[in-house]
């Protein structure tokens, strides 16, 4: 399992503050479903948070040859957040044998928190590594 709580204010100041960061940082998915939100920011923030609470699951942080975008969040049909995995991320996933992750997301008043679990041995549409 693992958690994280993300500041909406420190995103959009380092957004301000180096321009292209978030290219680094999110999917073009991402990024998209995010901008045509009312507080964008706070939307990404809890992305940002998603990314960080499936590394702290897996027990890794971001490691070496990892990239934030191959942790990827998007809403599935009726909103619930689906965790999509990409590259080394999905690579590391696989040798420790993680089959399943599943996140919560909720962001209020510029703060952003989520929430992962992850399951060793299962197959589940949760945690799809391309």
């Amino acid at each position: 399992m693992g958690v994280d709580l993300v500041d909406a204010a420190r995103v959009e100041r380092l957004a301000t503050e180096n321009p292209g960061i978030l290219q680094t940082l999110f999917t073009t998915r991402e990024l998209a479903a995010c901008s045509s939100k009312r507080r964008p920011y706070e939307h990404l923030a809890a992305r940002f948070a998603a990314k960080e609470a499936v590394l702290k699951a897996f027990g890794t942080g971001l490691a070496e040859r990892m990239q934030w975008t191959e942790v990827e969040i998007v809403n599935g049909m009726r909103g619930r957040p689906l965790v999509y995995l990409h590259g080394e991320v999905a690579n590391w996933a696989k040798q420790l044998g993680l089959t399943e992750v599943d996140v919560s997301l909720s962001h209020t008043q510029g703060l952003a928190i989520a929430q992962a679990v992850a399951v060793l041995g299962t197959t589940g549409p949760e945690c799809v590594s391309t």
